[in-house]
């Protein structure tokens, strides 16, 4: 190894002086410093942050930690063309607790002002370059421009309607939610949902049965907050349920049928989320359990709603009236609450929840009234929100119908002295719709 010491080494004025040649790498030793050769346009980071005002040196970028107040940095004084400063605002508060960069004599960007940066997670570099223009800011961002490039969901199947950024996809049959693509969580990889079940049958009436038939419980409700997608109006049951993640494959849909004669109705299915069927009405047998419950008739009870059990509940029992009176009938239970057990009259069914998830706001899965008797009052209860009205006492003693695609139940049949033909109303068949952003 040779060693060369010199003081200077010098060339003719104009003339070009060689250092090494192609390949080699010329460095300073430790501890050594260089002047007169300029940056390259990068700044050596200086990794503690700042928490107080201080004066910037050339060559160094600072992380600038504005919590606890605004700071200022001085740039240097008299400085030389190539000099390069850089300043980051170290927790995003700069937007509340400015960071001003005084110009120390020197112009910024041309202007004999210092400049304050007023925005959250700003980052900057200066480079000097002369006495007009003085440091020029070169690279400048900030922390949202780190964000991803939004993408969104693209996704077929059901019916497709639009509410301003948002796509609703509508099934009241059975058919396939197919996810062309998932988009990413700056554009959307969620998708909001309400998944109800057929309603059950309200109860009915045949030549063995003495007493009218209870209401039909309403198919289990479940839906979720609605965050990810536009937080339109909802039901208390979906206020702490996620959107469902969803990825680019095709998910079946079960959308559940209303129960026929004395049947419960059937499930609704959407990926991990399964809505049960609504138990059917009493007769002289007891009702059934189900998404919610069917109502009682005398002495043959109702049944329990959230059957099998979610959180949040996706119903409620249906109302009961035994051991009595003898003849008063209980409706069946809704969503939202349960089936009106007898008094003055049948009970009325059970409420049901209201959701504008596809852009209108509407109610669902009420349950269905209770059946009358001559005996007694000769009206039916009352459906509700989607559920059937219970028969009156009058031909042909057949309970309501629940409402297509409410998931409501349906009414029970009425029975008059001697007559015993009547039928409880089918349960409403049920219904998913699926909610996201797609722009």
């Amino acid at each position: 190894m040779s060693k060369i010491e010199v003081n200077q080494i010098s060339s003719q004025c104009g003339s070009t002086l060689t250092i090494g040649q192609s390949g080699d790498t010329i460095q300073l030793a430790c501890g050594a410093t260089q002047s007169g050769f300029g940056r390259t346009g990068t700044v050596d980071w200086d990794t503690t942050a700042k928490t107080a005002s201080f004066t910037a040196v050339s060559g160094n970028g600072y992380f600038v930690n504005t919590t606890s107040g605004a700071i200022t940095v001085t740039l240097p004084a008299s400085p030389s063309a190539g000099d390069i400063v850089a300043v980051s605002d170290y927790a995003q508060t700069s937007g509340t607790n400015n960071i001003t960069l005084a110009r120390n004599g020197s112009n910024i960007e041309g202007n004999a002002s210092d400049l304050i940066i007023q925005n959250n997670g700003v980052s900057m570099t200066f480079v000097y370059v002369d006495a007009t223009k003085g440091w020029k800011v070169v690279n400048a961002g900030a922390e949202s421009d780190k964000e991803p490039v939004p993408e969104y969901i693209v996704a077929t199947g059901g019916t497709i309607t639009c509410c301003g950024d948002y796509k609703i996809h509508t099934f009241t049959s059975p058919g396939t939610f197919t996810v062309c693509s998932v988009g990413n969580p700056a554009g959307s990889d969620t998708v909001d949902y309400m998944v109800i079940a057929g309603g059950g049958a309200g109860g009915g009436i045949g030549p063995a049965d003495t007493y009218p038939g209870g209401g039909g419980g309403a198919g289990g409700y479940r839906e979720s907050s609605g965050a990810a997608s536009g937080c339109y109006t909802r039901s208390p049951l979906g206020a702490c349920v996620s959107a469902l993640p969803v990825t680019a494959i095709a998910f079946p849909i079960t959308v559940g049928g209303g129960g026929g004669t004395d049947s419960n109705g059937s499930n609704s299915i959407f990926s991990t989320i399964t809505s049960t069927g609504g138990g059917k009405g009493a007769r002289n047998i007891p009702a059934n359990s189900g998404g919610s419950g069917g109502g009682s008739s005398y002495n043959k009870g109702n049944g329990a709603g959230n059957t099998p059990p979610v959180s949040p509940p996706q119903g409620n029992p249906g109302g009961n009236n035994t051991p009595t009176p003898q003849y008063d009938t209980g409706g069946g239970g809704g969503a939202t609450a349960v089936g009106g057990a007898p008094g003055t009259t049948n009970g009325d069914g059970g409420a049901g929840a209201t959701s504008s998830i596809n852009g209108t706001p509407t109610a669902r899965a009420g349950g269905g009234g209770g059946g009358s008797h001559t005996a007694d009052t000769t009206t039916g209860g009352s459906g509700v929100d989607g559920g059937g009205n219970g028969a009156p006492a009058s031909p042909p003693y057949n309970g309501g119908a629940g409402t297509a695609n409410t998931g409501g139940g349906g009414g029970g049949a009425a029975r008059q002295s001697g007559v015993s033909t009547g039928t409880g109303g089918s349960g409403g068949s049920g219904i998913v719709i699926i909610r996201y952003k797609y722009q």
